[in-house]
């Protein structure tokens, strides 16, 4: 007789361990989907796109940087070519008269 109470405390503690564990994965995900609802409720963007639009901004200001480095070079270079020449000295033309001519007597 002792064995068969041995048994049924046995096998009442395994039927109660499965309850357990069916009743953890329940709750585990009644927990998830209200922690995601409220997320959700938050506008908080999952993981994986942050990690998109992170690599995309990272990227860009790359491209910016060299843009801007490409846009100071051009303009050195064109300070360089549109630099003020020195003026020359216009030559001296011969002085034309602008006096009308003496009347004739």
């Amino acid at each position: 007789m002792p064995s068969r109470i041995f048994d049924d405390v046995t096998r009442l503690a395994g039927d109660a361990a499965t309850a357990l564990n069916g009743l953890k994965s329940e709750v585990e995900t009644a927990v998830k989907s209200r922690i995601e609802r409220a997320l959700a409720d938050l506008d908080v963007v999952p993981r994986e796109e942050f990690e998109t639009v992170r690599a995309m901004a990272i990227l860009a200001r790359e491209e910016q940087e060299k843009l801007s480095d490409r846009v100071a070079e051009l303009e050195a270079r064109l300070a360089e070519t549109s630099a003020p020449k020195p003026a020359k000295k216009p030559k001296a033309e011969p002085a034309v008269d602008t006096m009308p001519p003496p009347p004739k007597a």
